[in-house]
C-alpha cells in the first residue's frame, strides 16, 4: 500500500471522528467549499514556494497540497482510486490529445 493509499485511508477513516480532535475530521464538517479554500490557499503557498526556488519549503507545501486535495476530493466523496484510474485511462495519450478529446 502507498503513502498516498494509506493517507486516503486515515482521511476517510477520520470522518465520522470528533471535529476537536482531527484536523481532518474538522475541516470535513465544515463542508467542500471550506475544503476546496483550504486547497486554494495550499496550491498558493505551492506556488510561492516553486517561485522562491527553495526546494525544502517546496517539498512541504506539496506535501499540504496533496493533504488538502486528498481531503477536498474525500468532501464530495471521490475516492483516490477514482482519480488514480482516471490517470491510467490518460497514460500514453498526449496531453494536447487528451484536451481535445473533452470537445
Amino acid at each position: 500500500m502507498s503513502v498516498l493509499e494509506r493517507l486516503s485511508a486515515t482521511i476517510e477513516a477520520r470522518r465520522g471522528a470528533d471535529p476537536a480532535s482531527s484536523h481532518t475530521a474538522k475541516l470535513l464538517a465544515k463542508g467542500p467549499l471550506k475544503c476546496a479554500e483550504k486547497f486554494g490557499e495550499e496550491a498558493v503557498e505551492a506556488i510561492v514556494a516553486a517561485a522562491s526556488d527553495d526546494r525544502d519549503n517546496l517539498t512541504y507545501e506539496a506535501a499540504d497540497v496533496l493533504y488538502h486535495l486528498m481531503v477536498m476530493l474525500a468532501s464530495r466523496e471521490v475516492s483516490l482510486a477514482a482519480v488514480l484510474a482516471e490517470l491510467e485511462r490518460r497514460e500514453g495519450t498526449s496531453g494536447i490529445a487528451e484536451k481535445a478529446s473533452r470537445g
